[in-house]
């Protein structure tokens, strides 16, 4: 069947999620999250977006933004393929990184604005990978209170209030507020955590996981079975990481 087409919001603001294809990771190493942003900041002033936040996590992104000259459509196609060709040439490999459709909802008042504002810069602290989440580093939280690099902070601040410094102290007072704000979920339950699985592949001596999808089928099977043997570690999380398909890993003994 056709995919419905998207509805569009009437403020030209959307809340953007890009996922790993089968939640494989995207961002290997610091370097690979560093150019994701520098694709993003190039491509702002070609698509010409505003971008009120970003969070990048190892497979996957959310962005805040609205769409003004061309389509989100096309603006999402500019950044992926571009860090996609950059990201394959660096790791040896071919082929798709990205889920095939980015998932996307309408942000279409002030409200829910700063809710997905904060839901947003917190996705690092509800993923346990941080306590402080004015300490994320790969968010664009401090953007409003310190130096701006690409985020247009003006549109959010000015919302609070006409008084710049009185718009910080409260926006720095709602991004710190415990919440059960629900957006864009992209969580799995898993009792091995995904940095545990990887440091196991680094054991076995796969530095990144564009090493194990290039070894032969035997080779990689052989990996593959021992982390699957690992007690805590699923078979959805394997293929998450891995990108091996779940029906591959289950057949594996």
């Amino acid at each position: 069947m056709p995919r419905e087409p998207r509805t569009k919001s009437r403020s030209g603001i959307y809340h953007i999620m890009l996922r790993g294809i089968n939640r494989q990771t995207i961002f290997e190493d610091d370097e690979d999250k560093r150019r994701f942003l520098e694709t993003l900041k190039k491509y702002k002033s070609i698509s010409k977006y505003s971008i009120y936040s970003y969070c990048l996590m190892d497979n996957h992104v959310h962005l805040l933004l609205k769409e003004t000259e061309e389509s989100l459509s096309e603006a999402l196609k500019r950044i992926s393929s571009s860090y996609v060709y950059w990201y394959n040439m660096k790791y040896g490999r071919s082929g798709h990184l990205f889920q095939g459709r980015y998932k996307s909802e309408n942000v279409e008042d002030a409200a829910y604005f700063f809710t997905v504002l904060r839901y947003i810069h917190q996705n690092p602290v509800k993923a346990g990978l941080e306590k402080n989440v004015f300490a994320c580093k790969w968010t664009s939280i401090s953007e409003y209170t310190q130096q701006v690099n690409m985020i247009d902070i003006d549109f959010g601040l000015d919302l609070i209030s006409p008084d710049r410094n009185k718009a910080i102290r409260l926006y720095i007072e709602y991004m710190r507020q415990p919440n059960d704000d629900q957006c864009l979920e992209d969580t799995v339950n898993v009792r091995k955590s995904d940095s545990e699985v990887r440091e196991f592949l680094f054991q076995l001596g796969i530095p990144n996981i564009s090493n194990l999808q290039q070894m032969d089928k035997e080779s990689r099977n052989a990996i593959l079975a021992k982390v699957k043997a690992v007690d805590g570690v699923s078979l959805r999380q394997l293929s998450r990481i891995t990108g091996v398909s779940k029906s591959v890993i289950q057949r594996i003994d």
